[in-house]
C-alpha cells in the first residue's frame, strides 16, 4: 500500500526537506582535497544536533554512521572513514534525517578538483536522469514512468543503471512502499496519486551495473570498478505535479 499524505503531514515533510538540504549544502562546501570522510560524517552529526535532526542512518540494521560517502567506485553505503579525498576523485554523499516524526532522503555526487571526461560526463548524466524521473511524478501517471525516464536518461549517454539498490517511498518511515527501481517500463506500474512521497534515486555506473558488497557489509562497488554517481531528492505529488523538498541553494 503506498500512502497518502495529509496537508499537514507534507508541511512536515517540508520542513524535514529543508533541514536536510541545508545540511547536504554545508557537505558539500566542505568537499576538498584532504578532508577525510570521517570529517564529513562528523560535520553532519553536528549539524543535524543544532537543527533538531536524527540520523536515519545511523544504527539501521547495525550501520556505523550518520551518512554515507561513496568514492569514486563505490555505489552507494559506503561507511565513512579515514580516507583523505583527492584531487580527481567523486564522492557521492547520501544523508537520511528525521525531523518531528517524518522522513527527508537525499545524495548528490561532488568532484574534488578537476575530475576527467568520464566521470564529468557521468555526474552530469546523473543529475540529469533524477531531474528526467522527478518529472514523470504525475498524478495518472505511472510509477514505472519515473524508472524508464532515468534509464533512458543514463542509456543515451552509454551509462547503465544500478539494478541491485532502489528509490522508495518515504515518510512516517525511511523506506516505505513502493520501491522505484531505476529501470522499467513506460505506462506500467501502480498508478501515481496526488498526496505520495517519493525518495527518487539515480544510480548511474560508467560500465557494468552489476555490484559487489565488500567485507565491511555495507559498501557497495562496480564490478568492474569504474566510477557510479548517486542524486536523489525527496519529492511530493501535488496537483500541479511534483514537488521536491530538498533543494539546494543555487547548486545542483
Amino acid at each position: 500500500m503506498i500512502a497518502l499524505r495529509s496537508p499537514k503531514e507534507l508541511d512536515k515533510m517540508r520542513k524535514s526537506g529543508s533541514v536536510l538540504a541545508a545540511i547536504v549544502e554545508k557537505l558539500v562546501d566542505m568537499v576538498q582535497e584532504g578532508i577525510t570522510t570521517a570529517e564529513l560524517d562528523a560535520e553532519a552529526e553536528r549539524l543535524m544536533k543544532d537543527n533538531g535532526a536524527v540520523s536515519a542512518s545511523k544504527g539501521y540494521h547495525g550501520y556505523p554512521a550518520h551518512i554515507c560517502t561513496s568514492v569514486n567506485e563505490e555505489i552507494v553505503h559506503g561507511i565513512p572513514g579515514p580516507r583523505k579525498l583527492k584531487p580527481g576523485d567523486i564522492v557521492s554523499i547520501d544523508v537520511c534525517v528525521q525531523v518531528d516524526s517524518f522522513f527527508a532522503d537525499m545524495a548528490r555526487t561532488v568532484p574534488v578538483g578537476e575530475i576527467d571526461g568520464e566521470k564529468k560526463q557521468l555526474v552530469a548524466t546523473a543529475r540529469e536522469a533524477l531531474e528526467a524521473g522527478i518529472k514523470q511524478a504525475m498524478p495518472g501517471n505511472r510509477l514505472y514512468d519515473i524508472s524508464h525516464a532515468i534509464e533512458e536518461t543514463a542509456r543515451r549517454s552509454g551509462f547503465s543503471v544500478v539494478r541491485r539498490f532502489t528509490g522508495h517511498g518515504i515518510g512516517r518511515e525511511m523506506h516505505e512502499e513502493p520501491k522505484i527501481p531505476n529501470y522499467g517500463k513506460a505506462h506500467t506500474g501502480p498508478k501515481i496519486l496526488q498526496g505520495m512521497t517519493f525518495a527518487i534515486e539515480a544510480m548511474l555506473n560508467a560500465g557494468t551495473h552489476r555490484a559487489v558488497i565488500l567485507d565491511d557489509d555495507w559498501t557497495a562497488v562496480t564490478n568492474d570498478e569504474r566510477p557510479s554517481a548517486h542524486f536523489e531528492d525527496t519529492i511530493a505529488v501535488t496537483r500541479e505535479g511534483p514537488e521536491v523538498f530538498t533543494c539546494l541553494r543555487n547548486k545542483p
